[in-house]
């Protein structure tokens, strides 16, 4: 079983949303109760980056196939939509854990 979940945060510019996304995850997640290993990157490295995580979360669009579970965090810095966002992180989280 995997000790912790391995998180890529991936923004358009790899700086700023997916800083702020970043620490709001690291609450949510610590909320929950869920350990993780959160690692910050461009949409431009998802192909080299997505094998070394479990789950990828998203502050901007990206329109190709990744071969790992996705969550787009946009709403934890826009506040739109944040609860659902919330969830969607915790059970993207809760289920890389239940598989492991």
């Amino acid at each position: 079983m995997a000790n912790e979940v391995k998180i890529l945060i991936a923004c358009g510019s790899g700086i700023a949303t997916s800083t702020v996304a970043q620490e709001k995850i690291k609450d949510i997640l610590k909320e929950a109760g869920i350990p993780a290993r959160i690692t910050k990157g461009t949409v431009g490295q998802l192909p080299s980056l997505q094998d070394s995580v479990d789950v990828i979360m998203l502050t901007t669009r990206y329109p190709k196939p990744l071969n790992k579970p996705m969550v787009q965090v946009f709403g934890l810095i826009s506040g739109i939509g944040e609860d659902a966002v919330k969830q969607q992180v915790i059970d993207a989280c809760r289920k890389v854990l239940d598989e492991s």
